[in-house]
């Protein structure tokens, strides 16, 4: 196949390439960091390339793709480089915007204390050698050893332990340390003293997926990793995901296979980052919400879609590893919280075994922030559960400036309601590339206060300030100039911006209300903001943007990813397994969408707080006009 030359400015780096080669390929190959949060599949539009030379080398845009570039981008060459293969020679410049940056490694999950237990063990044994007066067979040979030295009885042996058994006893003298699941099978034999044991937890979420290396015998996290789940160009939340599966040819295999191998690659870089084998992980934990849940264990999940929204499976599911082709031991286990009901799933069943509310006196809201928002309402009397589908927009996807947490992301913000001037900070300090999760509800939340969005979410562009502007685009507010920025572009919020944030928020506090109503809560003594993105999001912002009831800002709390936290004190302690199994057994899960009030919950709660509710603990830092709802 003929060789074509790329060469990417102002770097100058170039190399030459097969023919169908894309520019993201290219430019990867050739150590040029390329933005590309969706992992080339052509949806997060970040990707953006300039092409200097040979436009008619690459091929055709296509309508997705320029869904995702704007008129005056398309007018000045863009490509997205994920999206252009090559068939000639090609001069691409990468602009500033494109340019990737290194993720902030925050503190991933909260590490609560638990007594060690873990399913996994190791257990060091000496045997004594085969001879003529005693010629039993290896494996009931290595069996009463373990019987005599450590009272494990009745155990099973894998397959493929069984195999390489002969070998392993020989290598090792006749000392050997015996990996066993559950008290019940060996799973593993090496040969001499092995000390370490280690396990995954993963967090299967809709967009995004993390993953943590554990080390069974201490309980600390030993390397975690996170990126975007690949199965969202076919689908970005859980409908869509299922609509795939059960229309089209060869639906589920295509959404197994791309979570299979997302979570590969994220053990991948666990076991690279602890310079650890990949089959020295002998068990791995996950959650996710009922709909991951299915297509990881690929499970036909067209049910899920339609009432009563039955799933194929409750309770916990194990599985060997090698079965789902997952690259660590493959004769070890994987295990799959159970789930609860609709969409709540395993991911929510994490989250209650880390936060423990059937312990609480007081009433807590529990809410899982993230594409498919989980919602708890409830204490120790009883527990009510629901799923809502709040959409990307709070981990960034679609927001025009959003990016990940990295530096030059702004992530805190002010705004002089009077001059309506912008004061920022951004994560390392350096020049605002874009704006991350929680800078956005910090923008939508400054924009309100200070008058530039209306109640109804509509941007004010009767205000007397250059920062307004109206585009071909819609409306939009500068939130930092071209000439203060690292990509030599205005960053704004625009109107479609709002409106993501509006539709995800109101899903958010429907929710609540109607969880609240279930319960017969008028109010809430404690909110709980689980997710990896609601570690970082200001409170006070949340409460003014209405994503939650009113309460006492000092009752909001975050505990970070709650998710994957279940998900490490699973691989950890055999009791929390057995807590998840009668937590999901006995929590009452409501079905929002079939409820009444649901419509009028939803609309009411669109408006910026709230329609109608009143917030007495955040009113003085309320513009007058959020007393007069949509305008």
């Amino acid at each position: 196949m003929a060789k074509c030359k790329v060469v990417f400015q102002p770097s100058g780096r170039r190399g030459e390439f097969e023919e169908g080669t894309t520019l993201l390929e290219a430019a990867k190959s050739l150590g040029i960091p390329l933005e590309s949060l969706c992992g080339g599949e052509g949806w997060c539009g970040k990707c953006k390339v300039i092409i200097e030379k040979g436009m008619e080398n690459l091929t055709p845009m296509g309508s997705a793709e320029a869904k995702l570039l704007t008129d005056r981008e398309i007018a000045a060459n863009y490509r997205l480089a994920c999206r252009a293969a090559i068939k000639g020679d090609v001069v691409a410049s990468v602009p500033e915007v494109s340019v990737a940056a290194v993720q902030v490694v925050r503190k991933p999950l909260l590490e609560l204390p638990v007594e060690l237990n873990p399913a996994v063990k190791k257990y060091y044994v000496e045997l004594p050698p085969p001879s003529l007066e005693d010629p039993t067979g290896d494996v009931e040979r290595l069996l009463a050893s373990l019987e005599a030295a450590h009272g494990l009885k009745n155990l099973k042996v894998d397959y493929e332990v069984l195999k390489s058994l002969p070998e392993t006893l020989r290598e090792g003298e006749w000392k050997v340390t015996v990996t066993v699941w559950d008290g019940k099978e060996i799973v593993k034999v090496e040969p001499g003293k092995v000390e370490d044991v280690y396990g995954v937890a993963i967090d299967i979420g809709t967009t995004t997926m993390v993953g943590f290396l554990i080390n069974l015998k201490t309980g600390r996290i030993v390397s975690h990793y996170s990126m975007m789940n690949p199965q969202v160009p076919l689908g970005e939340d859980v409908m869509s995901r299922i609509t795939h599966a059960i229309l089209k040819e060869d639906g589920l295999e295509q959404l197994h296979e791309r979570v299979i191998r997302g979570v590969n690659f994220i053990i991948s870089k666990l076991v690279e980052a602890a310079e650890i084998k990949p089959e020295d992980v002998c068990e791995v934990v996950l959650v996710g919400n009922t709909c991951m849940h299915h297509l990881f264990l690929k499970l036909y999940p067209e049910y899920l879609g339609k009432s009563p929204f039955t799933p194929v499976v409750h309770d916990a599911v194990n599985v060997k590893a090698r079965d789902l082709k997952l690259q660590v031991l493959a004769s070890g286990n994987v295990h799959f919280l159970p789930i609860e009901a609709g969409f709540v799933g395993a991911d929510n069943v994490g989250v209650l075994i880390a936060t423990e509310p059937w312990k609480k006196e007081h009433v807590q809201l529990i809410i899982d922030i993230g594409t498919n928002g989980e919602i708890v309402v409830g204490n120790r009397e009883k527990l009510f559960s629901a799923s809502c589908a709040t959409g990307p927009a709070f981990e960034g996807a679609h927001i025009k400036y959003g990016m990940r947490a990295a530096p030059g992301a702004i992530e805190d913000l002010k705004i002089d309601p009077e001059t309506f001037e912008v004061t920022y900070e951004t994560i390392g300090g350096e020049k605002p590339r874009g704006i991350c999760g929680s800078g956005i509800i910090k923008a939508i939340a400054e924009m309100f206060k200070a008058g530039i969005i209306l109640p109804s979410g509509k941007i004010n562009v009767e205000l007397s300030t250059r920062r307004v502007r109206e585009t071909s685009e819609g409306s939009e507010f500068v939130l930092v100039w071209r000439d203060e920025t690292a990509i030599g572009e205005d960053i704004t919020v625009t109107q479609k911006d709002v409106r993501a944030i509006q539709l995800a928020k109101a899903a958010l506090y429907c929710g609540a209300k109607i969880l609240m109503k279930h319960f017969g809560a008028e109010k809430v003594d404690e909110v709980v903001l689980a997710g990896a993105f609601g570690t970082y999001i200001d409170k006070e912002a949340a409460m003014v943007i209405g994503m939650f009831p009113d309460c006492d800002l000092n009752k909001v709390v975050s505990v970070g990813n709650a998710a994957g936290e279940g998900a490490r004190l699973a691989l950890l302690s055999k009791e929390k397994r057995e807590e998840a199994r009668r937590i999901a057994r006995t929590i009452k899960y409501i079905e929002l969408s079939i409820d009444p009030d649901f419509q009028r919950e939803f609309m009411e709660a669109m408006v910026f707080p709230h329609m109608k509710d009143s917030f007495p603990h955040i009113q003085h830092l309320l513009p007058k006009t959020s007393k007069e709802g949509f305008k």
